[in-house]
């Protein structure tokens, strides 16, 4: 049965690639990295209830099994190459790996990435995906490289996910916001795109995965700096704001997480480039912030008060 449901996600996956030189089928795969890369590798563990409320489709989990992993690649300014995938079951049924390989399988071939190995056991549903891609030497970005004066930025909008989850957990809801806002949850957009245009431009980046909030602090303890953003700045979608009032948004967009934007410094001499290339990709980059002496996050309010935000984000091993 193992090596059967095997057979069925290697089907519903293939990609051929030159540089996969031994893929699905052996002990492990035989791969070519390209000459003049380094090789830039993430992985990230998905298990049901913790990352993925019970009951989301098997499409969307393998969809966003992969989406998460990519969206680490972005972060570092890489092109998507290979994929190793470990999946853990309760049971073997055949239709839910056909759409788990097929949703997974829809965001591959956007970046001609190729599953090359992995594992199948038995437990509770669990996924763990490593994804491998290519950067050319010193253009990976990095949560280090901040710089006192640098402009903070975020693609896309924040706290959509966070809502998502929210209307999940209410029972959901059949209208257009809700769905956008479901969907954003369930199938984010990784920043690939916006990844490689930021190479040689921005000087640090992260992808916001635990909560804006957090990840920006992950910034500046790397960086040794401070932060300074006004949340009258954060994006936010219409849909998040029709359905949730001013106070509950902004929190979802501080510390909900789950977004799977960028988030990034620029010096101030490139900010005018960086937001006509990210303008050309659709995402789109907001400025919210600046990088400062001192340490953590600070919050300024309308008013221009320091808020004391309660909660700054996702931690696995919180209270």
């Amino acid at each position: 049965m193992e090596f059967s449901l095997i057979d069925r996600i290697r089907q519903r996956t293939a990609q051929g690639r030159d540089d996969v030189c031994l893929g699905i089928g052996d002990d492990a795969a035989l791969l070519a990295v390209p000459a003049g890369q380094e090789l830039v590798v993430a992985i990230d563990t998905m298990v049901e209830g913790v990352h993925f409320p019970r009951g989301t489709s098997a499409a969307d989990i393998g969809w966003k099994a992969l989406a998460v992993n990519l969206s680490d690649l972005a972060a570092m300014g890489a092109t998507p190459a290979w994929a190793l995938l470990a999946l853990t079951l309760p049971n073997a049924e055949p239709a839910f790996i056909d759409d788990l390989a097929t949703g997974f399988a829809e965001l591959a071939q956007l970046y001609r990435l190729a599953l090359v190995g992995g594992d199948t056991t038995r437990g509770a549903l669990t996924l763990s995906v490593a994804a491998h891609g290519f950067v050319p030497p010193g253009k990976a970005l990095m949560r280090s490289s901040a710089q006192l004066g640098d402009a903070i930025f975020v693609t896309g909008t924040l706290g959509d996910a966070a809502a998502g989850l929210a209307l999940v957990q209410q029972g959901g809801h059949e209208d257009a916001c809700s769905t956008y806002l479901i969907d954003r949850l369930n199938r984010p957009t990784p920043r690939v795109a916006a990844g490689l245009a930021l190479r040689g431009h921005a000087h640090a980046c992260i992808d916001v995965s635990d909560g804006l909030l957090a990840d920006l602090g992950h910034i500046c303890a790397a960086s040794e700096l401070g932060a300074e953003m006004d949340v009258s700045l954060l994006p936010r979608s219409s849909a998040l704001l029709d359905l949730f009032d001013d106070t509950t948004s902004r929190h979802f967009a501080l510390s909900g997480g789950d977004d799977y934007e960028l988030c990034f410094t620029v010096p101030t001499q490139h900010v005018a480039i960086v937001q006509a290339d990210l303008a050309r990709l659709g995402c789109g980059a907001t400025r919210i912030g600046r990088m400062v002496n001192g340490q953590g996050v600070r919050v300024r309010d309308e008013h221009g008060q320091w808020l004391e935000p309660q909660h700054h984000g996702w931690d696995h091993f919180g209270a």
